[in-house]
C-alpha cells in the first residue's frame, strides 16, 4: 500500500498562509522574471487561466486588479516544503520525496490506512497552514491517480464521489466502484501516459482509465514497450516501482537564468556566471560528486530580432575531478571571458558541470607544483555558514557585493518576503 501526499496549488498555498487576505481571490505565481503562470489557485483557474500562460497576456485580457500576480519565493516554497515533509512523513515507516510538494509513503505495516490519512491531513493544514490531497492504492501509479481523485472531487463537486474528497483511498473501494471511479477519470490523468503515448492510446479507441485497466500487459508490451505495459500493471494492483528512499545522483548539474535586463558588459556576466557556478558547486557536494567538466553558455534573445543575434557556448576541463567551488568558479570564468563578444545584448547564460564522478573515488597526483591542497574542510565550513545565515553569507569576490545593484539580477517586481528564512522578513502581523 502506498499514499501520495501532494500539496494543493502549493506555491499559492504558501504564499496565502502569511497573506490570508488572498483567500478566495485568483492568484498566480509567475515564473523567473515574472514571466508566465507557473501556479495558479482555484478561482484563478475558473478564469480560464492555463499554466504557462505570459503574464501580459492574463494582464492585457483581464480587468486590472481581476487577478493577484506574485513573483515566485522559491526560498518560501522550499522551507514551506521541508516542513510539510516532516508532518508527511508521520503517515507510514518510509517516505519518497517526490517532488516540492509531493511525497510518496509506504504503508506497510499501517492499520486503519483512510483514518490515519484523514488526522495527517489535518496536521499538516492545523500545525502550517497547507491544504493537500492524499491518495491512497496498491501501488504508486494507483496512488497517485488517487489523489488526482481526492483533489477533484473537492474542487469540482460532483466529478466523484464526495466520499472520496481530500482523501481517496482507491483500495478500500468495492470493485463495482473502483470501475465507477477508472470509468470517470480521463487516461490523461494516469502518472506515466504522456502526450504522445496518449494519443496513440486514443487513436486506438482508449478514452478513459478503465480502458487502460482493462488491456492486457503482454500485448502492451509487444506493441508500445515495457514503460506502459509496468503502468498498465501498476493500474491493475501489480507493484512495479518501488519506492526511492535516496533519488539517484544527478549525471549533470546545471544552474541557468534568464536575465531581467540585457547584460552588455562582461564584467555582469562573470558576476553571473560565478553565481550560477557557487549554486552548482553546492548542489555536486550535497549529493557527494565531483565535477571533470565545467560548460558554459551565453546568448541573446531569439524572440527580439531586431537586435543582433549572438549564442556561444565552451567546455573547460579541469585537471582533476572536484567539488571546489573555487576552481569551478575559476573555470567559468575562463569560460565566460573566452565566449564573450562585446556589442550584444545577452538574455541568458548558464553553468553545467559534466563528468559527474562519486566523490569517493579520488584522483591522485604528484605534488609538483608545492602541494596539492585539501580544500574539502573549508568548502563544508562554507556550506555549514550559508546554510544557516543564508545563501550567500559566504560566496566568492567575484560573485559581486550582496545588496549592491546586479545588472543581470532577475525580475522579481512582485516578490514577497522570505517570511520564514529572513529574521528581518518575520511577519509581526498577519493580515
Amino acid at each position: 500500500m502506498f499514499a501520495l501526499v501532494d500539496g494543493n496549488n502549493f506555491y499559492v498555498s504558501c504564499e496565502r498562509v502569511f497573506r490570508p487576505s488572498l483567500a478566495g481571490r485568483p492568484v498566480i505565481v509567475l515564473s523567473n522574471n515574472d514571466g508566465c503562470a507557473i501556479a495558479r489557485s482555484n478561482e484563478a483557474k475558473a478564469l480560464g487561466i492555463q499554466m504557462g500562460t505570459p503574464w501580459f497576456e492574463i494582464r492585457d485580457k483581464l480587468p486590472e486588479g481581476t487577478v493577484v500576480a506574485l513573483s515566485a519565493n522559491f526560498g518560501l516554497y522550499g522551507d514551506m516544503s521541508n516542513r510539510m515533509m516532516s508532518i508527511a512523513a508521520g503517515l507510514g515507516p518510509e517516505q519518497e520525496i517526490y517532488s516540492i510538494d509531493e511525497s510518496f509513503i509506504d504503508l506497510a505495516g499501517v492499520r486503519d490506512v483512510t483514518r490515519r490519512a484523514v488526522r495527517v491531513r489535518s496536521r499538516i493544514h492545523e500545525w502550517i497552514g497547507i491544504p493537500c490531497g492524499i491518495g491512497i492504492g496498491q501501488t504508486k501509479t494507483l496512488a497517485k491517480l488517487a489523489n488526482h481523485v481526492a483533489k477533484t472531487a473537492e474542487r469540482k463537486p460532483g466529478s466523484y464521489c464526495e466520499d472520496l474528497a481530500q482523501v481517496a483511498n482507491l483500495a478500500a473501494l468495492p470493485a463495482s466502484d473502483l470501475d465507477t471511479v477508472l470509468q470517470a477519470t480521463e487516461l490523461g490523468e494516469i502518472w506515466g501516459i504522456g502526450r504522445r503515448i496518449g494519443a496513440q492510446l486514443q487513436a486506438a479507441g482508449l478514452v478513459t482509465a478503465l480502458d487502460v485497466v482493462r488491456l492486457d500487459a503482454a500485448m502492451v508490451r509487444a506493441r508500445w514497450g515495457v514503460v506502459l505495459e509496468r503502468t498498465v500493471r501498476e493500474l491493475q494492483g501489480m507493484p512495479c516501482i518501488d519506492l526511492e528512499g535516496q533519488p539517484p545522483a544527478k549525471k549533470e548539474i546545471a544552474s541557468t537564468r534568464s536575465f531581467g535586463r540585457p547584460v552588455t558588459q562582461l564584467e555582469d556576466l562573470v558576476e553571473a556566471v560565478t553565481e550560477f557556478a557557487q549554486r552548482a558547486a553546492e548542489k555536486l557536494r550535497r549529493q557527494s560528486s565531483v565535477a571533470g567538466q565545467v560548460a558554459v553558455f551565453v546568448h541573446t534573445s531569439p524572440h527580439r530580432k531586431e537586435l543582433p543575434q549572438y549564442s556561444r557556448a565552451t567546455v573547460v576541463p579541469l585537471r582533476k575531478p572536484t567539488a571546489d567551488t573555487g576552481l569551478l568558479v575559476q573555470a567559468a570564468v575562463r569560460g565566460m571571458q573566452a565566449i564573450y563578444r562585446p556589442g550584444f545584448h545577452m538574455a541568458k547564460a548558464g553553468v553545467h558541470l559534466l563528468d559527474l564522478q562519486d566523490g569517493s573515488v579520488e584522483q591522485g597526483e604528484l605534488a609538483l607544483d608545492g602541494g596539492v591542497e585539501d580544500r574539502g574542510s573549508l568548502m563544508q565550513a562554507v556550506d555549514q555558514l550559508n546554510e544557516r545565515y543564508g545563501r550567500g553569507t559566504v560566496a566568492m569576490a567575484s560573485a559581486g557585493v550582496e545588496g549592491a545593484r546586479r545588472n543581470w539580477i532577475m525580475k522579481q517586481e512582485r516578490k514577497t518576503p522570505d517570511y520564514t528564512t529572513c529574521w528581518e522578513s518575520m511577519p509581526l502581523a498577519i493580515t
